[in-house]
């Protein structure tokens, strides 16, 4: 009398719309050199939240999220400097005062970094070759430690980048700052493409490239998608890319500059993400400014390097304990050296070598 009807299983279990499920890593994940700056801008336009969804995904897929780069970085040398860049106290075109800092780059290995970084504010190394071979002893000296060593000294010739990875330099910083239209707003002793040609001399003689920018100069939405465009578009990543938040400095141009707000700093690390996923994002300058959930947020974003430590070059740095502390409370642990597998494959032999030498007793002394 009655016909009976199929049975539809209906499914009554709702998933919480916070669950993420996570992403499977991709057997041949691909990285791109050919954006268009249309496509970085519609990335940065994303809804916030949508695109730190989207940034922590391929950070998940391309980098164990739960590793940090820790790297300290020092003066070797300060003040003097010819270049007029607007930002930075070092230049002797403007009135501030300065401070050498001593290397220290035991204290800071045994202090859980791995990387040491050495700064020198000078324009290029023209005339001066006995400070040059002083810094190729130091990289020498660090390099003996276990180190990776990265130096930040101006414009390079290929010869002198040849030389300095013969000493063991793992990377070296040479920053574009901001994009190619804004570049000439804020430094016009150096050219953009000055600043490229030491990168090209630099990645040429096998030496890891690190180069980032600087928020909060006066740039437009724009300009920081340029940047992310222009480096993404190298022929390799940077392997690290620097985000840096300007610290107004009495007595230099942007003194007076209002501080670049968090959500554009997140922006920027999450878009720099997705465009490089393989690259080190370094929250660097202006980091100690940052809540301690601010500073949560761009790791969920996708950075993964932090400089860590008494001082930058002429701006605070958050302490080693309180970072140790920071850590600790969000289950990250520290990069070993060499960890990363671009820096590890350019190093080569050079690590077996070290591994079977004994360490280097000395730490690095300073220079006057």
């Amino acid at each position: 009398m009655f016909r009976s009807l199929p049975t539809r299983h209906i499914q009554l279990a709702r998933t919480l719309a916070t669950y993420a499920v996570p992403p499977t890593r991709s057997t041949n994940p691909i990285t791109r050199h050919n954006w268009k700056k249309e496509e970085i801008q519609e990335i940065y336009d994303t809804p916030l939240l949508e695109l730190v969804f989207r940034s922590a995904s391929v950070h998940r897929e391309h980098n164990d999220p739960s590793k940090v780069q820790l790297c300290t970085l020092m003066n070797i040398k300060t003040g003097g400097c010819s270049e007029d860049c607007s930002y930075c106290s070092q230049s002797s075109r403007y009135s501030t005062p300065t401070k050498a800092s001593r290397l220290a780059a035991r204290k800071a290995k045994e202090n859980g970094s791995t990387r040491f970084c050495m700064g020198a504010a000078w324009r290029d190394l023209a005339g001066r070759k006995r400070g040059f071979e002083r810094i190729l002893e130091m990289v020498r000296e660090v390099r003996g430690m276990g180190m990776e060593v990265c130096t930040t000294l101006g414009m390079l010739s290929p010869d002198q980048a040849r030389q300095l990875k013969e000493a063991g330099l793992t990377a070296y910083n040479h920053n574009l700052d901001t994009s190619r239209e804004f570049y000439p707003q804020v430094i016009t002793t150096r050219s953009f493409d000055e600043r490229l040609d030491t990168i090209t001399a630099v990645r040429d003689a096998g030496i890891s490239v690190c180069s980032g920018g600087i928020l909060g100069l006066g740039e437009s939405d724009s300009d920081r998608v340029g940047l992310i465009n222009e480096v993404a578009n190298m022929p390799e990543h940077p392997e690290s890319f620097p985000v840096n938040a300007l610290v107004p400095i009495p007595g230099t141009p942007l003194e007076g500059n209002d501080p670049v707000s968090v959500h554009i700093l997140i922006r920027t690390i999450a878009t720099a993400r997705i465009a490089m996923p393989k690259t080190i994002i370094r929250l660097a300058a202006g980091r100690n400014t940052l809540s301690e959930t601010d500073q949560a947020m761009c790791f969920m974003a996708g950075a993964n390097a932090v400089f860590t430590g008494e001082q930058m070059l002429t701006t605070p740095c958050s302490p080693w304990d309180e970072d140790k502390a920071m850590m600790g409370r969000w289950g990250l642990d520290g990069m070993r050296s060499f960890e990363q597998v671009s820096v590890a494959k350019k190093e080569g032999t050079r690590l077996q070598q070290l591994e079977q030498s004994p360490p280097v007793k000395s730490a690095a002394a300073a220079t006057s």
